[in-house]
C-alpha cells in the first residue's frame, strides 16, 4: 500500500495518478471526505486525516509501505516558517508513531540552504526535522515549476507578453513540470534505501523565460515575448495574491536568489524529467482554457 497526501494539490495528485497507472494499491489522505470521492471512484482507498494532527496522520500512514508527504502552502499566514516548524514536528511524530516503512517528502531546489532562499526555507525546516528520524526518508527537490507560468497566461493570450520575476530573460534555470515530479515520486516510493537521501529533479533541459515564452507561444498559436517585471512591482503583485507581508519578503528573497545564482542544486542524486517544454506548454494551455 502506498499512501499519498496532498492529492488536492498538484504534485500529490500527479503522484497518485502515477501509482494508479501502475495498478499499485493507493491510499489517499484527505482532510475532507468529499475530496476523496474522485479517488475512491478510481479505485483508491481513502483515509480522512488532518495533516496537522499527528495521531490522525499516523493512523492514515499505518499499513503503508511508503508515503508521500508535503508541506502545503500557507502563503496567507503571518509567519509561514512557524507553520513549517509545527508541521515538521507533526510529520515526525506521525511517521514514528506509525508502521510506515519509509517516506518520500517533497522539498525544493536549494532546500539545503538555511538562509538566502526565501520561502524555500520552509522546506529546509522540514528536511532538517525529518532527516534525523530513524526511518528512511528521501527528499525530492524539484526545480522551478513550469506550471507557475499558468498564473500569467492571460496577458500572454491578450497582450503577447509573459511577465515574470526571473531574469535575465536568457538565463536558463532548472525547470520541471508537475507530471514529471509525480512520476519520479511514485518511482521513489517503490525503491528501498537507508537513511537520508536527496534526489534533485529538473526537466530534460534547463529553461530560460525566453524559452518558456517560445513554448507557450507555440501552444497558443500566437506571438509571446518574455517580460521581466520590475523588482519594485513585485511586492504589490504578491500582496494582490493574498500573501502576508512576511511571505512577500520570502518570495522576493527567493526570486532574488534565482536571479543572482544563490538558489541552486546542492549535488544530490541528479534526475531529469521526460516532459519537454513544448509538451508541458500544450498541457498548461489546455488546463487554462
Amino acid at each position: 500500500m502506498y499512501a499519498v497526501a496532498g492529492v488536492s494539490g498538484q504534485t500529490g495528485a500527479a503522484t497518485a495518478r502515477a501509482l494508479l497507472a501502475q495498478k499499485l494499491p493507493l491510499r489517499v489522505i484527505v482532510r475532507d471526505a468529499k475530496k476523496g470521492k474522485v479517488w475512491a471512484d478510481k479505485g483508491a482507498e481513502v483515509a480522512i486525516a488532518d495533516i496537522d494532527n499527528a495521531n490522525a496522520l499516523a493512523a492514515a500512514l499505518n499499513g503503508a509501505t511508503s508515503a508521500y508527504l508535503l508541506n502545503p502552502p500557507a502563503y496567507g499566514a503571518e509567519n509561514p516558517f512557524d507553520i513549517a516548524e509545527r508541521r515538521a514536528d507533526v510529520f515526525a511524530r506521525a511517521i514514528l508513531g506509525s508502521d510506515v516503512a519509509r517516506v518520500v517528502v517533497l522539498s525544493s531546489i536549494s532546500a539545503h540552504l538555511p538562509a538566502g532562499n526565501g520561502i524555500i526555507r520552509t522546506n529546509h525546516i522540514l528536511e532538517k526535522r525529518l532527516g534525523d528520524l530513524a526511518k528512511p526518508a528521501t527528499f525530492l527537490r524539484p526545480g522551478y515549476f513550469f506550471e507557475n507560468w499558468g498564473h500569467v497566461l492571460a496577458p500572454a493570450r491578450t497582450d503577447g507578453v509573459l511577465p515574470g520575476m526571473l531574469s535575465p530573460l536568457t538565463k536558463a534555470v532548472p525547470m520541471v513540470c508537475v507530471a514529471d515530479i509525480g512520476a519520479l515520486a511514485a518511482r521513489l516510493m517503490q525503491e528501498t534505501w537507508i537513511g537520508r537521501r536527496i534526489v534533485e529533479l529538473a526537466g530534460p533541459t534547463n529553461t530560460s523565460p525566453e524559452t518558456a515564452a517560445a513554448a507557450i507561444a507555440a501552444a497558443l498559436g500566437t506571438d509571446v515575448k518574455a517580460l521581466a517585471v520590475p523588482r519594485e512591482a513585485w511586492a504589490g503583485i504578491f500582496a494582490g495574491g493574498g500573501m502576508s507581508p512576511r511571505t512577500i519578503e520570502a518570495f522576493i528573497e527567493m526570486f532574488d536568489g534565482f536571479n543572482n545564482g544563490t538558489i541552486r542544486f546542492e549535488g544530490g542524486e541528479p534526475r531529469r524529467g521526460a516532459t519537454t517544454m513544448a509538451t508541458a506548454a500544450k498541457a498548461l494551455v489546455a488546463d487554462h482554457l
